[in-house]
């Protein structure tokens, strides 16, 4: 045996003889002699001489000698003592979502000195660093607590009295997972001849790694064979081609990349037939409430099979569905949603479902709560006194969804435009009030309330406080019809009774519902017999309907005028309304106008002005119809549009539209999702990733893959065209640089928020442990002198 350290040289001297000189051969027995070895052979002896040994020149090397009379071998035994080799075998036996097991064989080389330990380290794949586990003596150790689902790789080295030697470690990185919990409860959604719809939950647990699949695995009834009859990502699936009666079992396994869970079995077998369920629907309450502005929803449960019809009906009519009232059906419920709601939202509606078993039906009332409508008219005026007056109304025919808590009563001079109030906590509909001028004129005002607010008011005529009646007139002359020497009768006749128009009636004029009062161009000129209105330098708006009201305590008579007044038409009836609205058109839309000026209108103009310009552009100059679709607009600019009507008169006062943005009616997209990195060489990768949860309104049209090096702060575009698929092969990348990737998502409003970065990937190709050899070959080389 002989011993060298390492570094140092190993020379073996051996002496030969033989006649003929005999060939020589050195050899080892465990492997090739390192190839910086020195033989020398001469006819007495031969020399192997090995500079900086190391651990792997141990072992026994052998000696041939060969002529024509035989063969003579000996053998001599080299320990170099150094640090150990790696240790063999290095494996990993087991994996835990939170650890993992390892274990390893002795070196083959221990260095010429026993092994004392063995180091075990560990390093995250983002980290270039290993940290030290343990030192142990074992074979074999559980590294635990592991962080759930990160990669890391593992690596062993062992040690003896002369240092640490080469590590064993993972050529890939290990993922700390395991297999996934089973799926949750499976159900059955569906059934048919032919047909069984299943769906089931997630695990509770995914072992640390995303999912993959679920295999759906099927057993026909007196079978023990399960197959597989499909594999899905979601949660539910159709198992098709089934045989009519046959009755069958279920179960679900989840799958990731660690392998396979425990099934999870359907809990009754099914049977493949047509089912047959009379239709139900059912809902929480038959009576919602809510109040104008708000929200609701109403969900009704619905069963049956075949799936039965639905269909919505409001105090019998089919519901219409709007941009605020709408249905939405799904397999086992129907939901109606109305948003900011209004009064013409409340009614009976009625759901009915049939299928051909029969139909079932069910019945809500939505009450919409508000502030009421005004009390019932005419105000009655019931008893007048030269000091007081008594009123009478109705109630509201509109309620407001709720009582009725009071009302309220305002009265006012008609020489003034104040309203006073007389009473606010009126119950009942009727109120005297007191306390007035005799002889002065009021109106009054009654408005309704409840808990939600005050209505709109109603106004009774104007009314004199005054005693139904007025002093006499003058009694007849007097005269003396007999006389004595000591007295005289005088007698006269009564006053002349008023046979007509007694009292005299109070005159209104009003236009439209409106009472005309004097004014610079209004002028009533009313006497006890006659009633007169002047209305000087007559303009369009002039025209209309006027009426002549007469009061006086024997009752009321109306008479009406019609005037039309020659001119050009008023501005169009709003709303003017701007739909349709995208980044380069929209559409506009308004009603004829009240006053048409005594003219049929002929056309309209249309214009539009910038809102950051002052100046009008005509956008059409003969629209014939209450309606216009304007096209190439500016993209991202402000329009304000007016429209004129035109009548043989002339052009009309403009309508103007409020300040409209033009731009998409869509936004950009969200982030992609799960984003992965693969096929990592050094100087390409490949990012995968799938769909944002939400395209914007918008179908997506590429997508943007930025890359940033460890080593800088800016972010870079990794492709010069847009990239549709799902996955991307970003190249050019520099060797042993780590780099982050995030993915942007792109639609026709634009770019959307950037997906989260990934972590750092190191770009280096990737490693793996050697083949074993193959086609080897041998050869010899001899050579003789004469």
């Amino acid at each position: 045996m002989i011993t060298v350290r390492a570094g140092g040289s190993l020379r073996l001297f051996v002496p030969i003889r033989g006649r003929p000189t005999p060939e020589v051969k050195w050899g080892k027995a465990e492997g090739e002699i390192n190839e910086a070895a020195q033989i020398d052979i001469t006819s007495s002896f031969t020399s192997l001489i090995i500079e900086n040994v190391n651990r792997f020149d141990s072992g026994k090397y052998n000696l041939t000698l060969e002529n024509a009379s035989g063969t003579k071998s000996a053998f001599i035994s080299v320990r170099v003592l150094d640090t150990p080799d790696a240790p063999a075998n290095f494996r990993v036996k087991e994996i835990t979502k939170n650890s993992v097991t390892l274990t390893w064989e002795p070196p083959l080389l221990d260095g010429g000195a026993k092994i004392k330990n063995y180091i075990v380290e560990k390093r995250e794949s983002t980290r270039k660093v290993y940290s030290a586990v343990v030192t142990c003596n074992k074979m074999t150790w559980k590294i635990e607590p592991l962080q759930e689902g990160s990669n890391f790789f593992f690596r062993v080295l062992a040690e003896n009295e002369h240092g640490i030697g080469l590590p064993a470690e993972t050529l890939e990185p290990v993922k700390i997972s395991e297999v996934p919990q089973p799926p949750g409860k499976v159900s059955v959604v569906d059934v048919t001849r032919k047909s069984v719809s299943l769906k089931w939950e997630k695990p509770e647990h995914d072992g640390g790694s995303r999912i993959t699949h679920y295999e759906v695995e099927m057993q026909a009834k007196d079978q023990d064979k399960w197959s597989l009859c499909a594999q899905v990502k979601s949660l539910d699936t159709v198992i098709t081609n089934l045989v009519q009666g046959g009755e069958y079992n279920f179960r679900v396994i989840a799958v990731n990349d660690k392998g396979k869970s425990d099934p999870r079995l359907l809990a009754n077998p099914v049977v493949a037939k047509d089912l047959a369920i009379q239709p139900t629907v059912r809902t929480k309450l038959s009576t919602y409430n809510v109040q104008v502005g708000q929200d609701l929803k109403i969900e009704a449960r619905i069963s049956g099979h075949p799936k039965p019809t639905i269909t919505w009906t409001k105090d019998g009519s089919v519901l219409k569905q709007t941009t605020r009232v709408n249905v939405a059906d799904t397999a086992h419920h129907t939901t109606l949603t109305i948003k900011d709601a209004t009064r013409e939202d409340g009614g009976m509606y009625n759901i009915a479902v049939a299928n051909v078993l029969g139909q079932a039906e069910a019945t809500v009332e939505i009450i919409i709560l508000e502030k009421p409508g005004p009390p019932t008219g005419p105000v009655r005026i019931d008893e007048v006194s030269a000091e007081s007056i008594t009123l009478s109304w109705d109630p509201p025919t509109y309620t407001g969804g709720c009582q009725i808590s009071n009302y309220v009563v305002q009265k006012r001079d008609t020489t003034t435009t104040n309203w006073v109030v007389v009473s606010a906590t009126v119950a009942r509909t009727t109120l005297k009030v007191s306390n007035l001028k005799t002889g002065a004129e009021y109106q009054f005002r009654i408005f309704a309330e409840n808990r939600y607010g005050k209505s709109y008011g109603i106004d009774s005529d104007p009314v004199l406080a005054q005693y139904p009646f007025k002093e006499p007139g003058p009694p007849g002359t007097p005269f003396v019809s007999a006389f004595t020497k000591e007295s005289m009768v005088v007698e006269w006749h009564k006053p002349r009774k008023e046979k007509n128009r007694k009292p005299v009636p109070t005159m209104q004029w009003f236009k439209g519902d409106v009472e005309v009062e004097n004014s610079a161009r209004a002028e009533i000129k009313n006497t006890d017999f006659k009633a007169i209105l002047v209305v000087k330098d007559a303009i369009r708006i002039d025209g209309g309907q006027y009426t002549l009201h007469l009061t006086n305590v024997a009752g009321t008579k109306s008479v009406s005028f019609n005037v039309r007044v020659l001119d050009r038409p008023g501005p169009p009836e709003g709303p003017f309304t701007v739909s349709g609205v995208t980044c380069e058109k929209c559409s506009l839309s308004w009603l004829p106008p009240k006053h048409d000026g005594g003219s049929s209108i002929s056309y309209y103009i249309i214009q539009k002005r910038e809102t950051s310009r002052l100046a009008w552009t005509v956008v059409s100059g003969d629209c014939g119809a209450t309606m216009f679709k304007v096209t190439k607009l500016l993209k991202g600019n402000e329009y304000i549009f007016r429209v004129m009507a035109v009548n043989k008169y002339g052009v009309g006062e403009p309508l103007e539209s409020a300040p409209v943005i033009m731009r998409n009616p869509f936004v950009p997209p969200g982030p992609p999702k799960e984003i992965e990195v693969t096929n990592i060489a050094r100087d390409s990768m490949t990012v995968c990733w799938t769909r944002p949860e939400t395209d914007g309104g918008s179908e997506i049209v590429g997508y943007i893959v930025e890359k940033r090096d460890r080593a800088g702060v800016r972010w870079t575009k990794c492709n010069k065209r847009r990239v549709t698929d799902l996955r991307f092969r970003v190249t050019g990348l520099t060797e042993d640089h780590e780099y982050e990737f995030r993915l942007t998502a792109e639609n026709a409003a634009g770019v959307g928020q950037p997906s989260p970065p990934t972590v750092y990937y190191k770009a280096c190709d990737p490693t793996f442990k050697p083949g074993p050899p193959t086609n080897a070959h041998l050869s010899t080389t001899q050579a003789w002198s004469h």
